[in-house]
C-alpha cells in the first residue's frame, strides 16, 4: 500500500474509476447480448435495440472505457447482423 498522501489519493481515484469502468463495460456487454438475441429472434424492435447498443458503445468508447478498435468491431458486427 502507498505511504505518501498523493499516492493514497491516486489509489482512491483508481478504485473509483475502475468501479465506474466495470459498470459501463457490464452495461455494454448486456446491450450487445440483447441486440444479438433480438436480431436472431427476428424481433420487431431489433433495429431499435441494435441502434441503442451502437449508441452506447460509441458513448463508452468516447469516455475511453473501451478501445476504439474494439468499439468499431462491435458496431461493425452488429450492423452486419442487422443487414442479414
Amino acid at each position: 500500500m502507498a505511504n505518501h498522501k498523493s499516492a493514497l489519493k491516486r489509489h482512491r481515484q483508481n478504485v473509483k474509476r475502475a468501479a465506474r469502468n466495470r459498470h459501463y463495460r457490464t452495461i455494454v456487454k448486456g446491450l450487445l447480448k440483447r441486440a444479438r438475441g433480438a436480431v436472431a429472434e427476428g424481433a420487431a424492435d431489433a433495429e431499435t435495440t441494435v441502434k441503442k447498443a451502437i449508441s452506447t458503445v460509441d458513448k463508452v468508447c468516447g469516455k475511453g472505457i473501451i478501445p476504439a478498435n474494439r468499439a468499431s468491431r462491435y458496431v461493425s458486427k452488429l450492423s452486419q447482423l442487422l443487414q442479414k
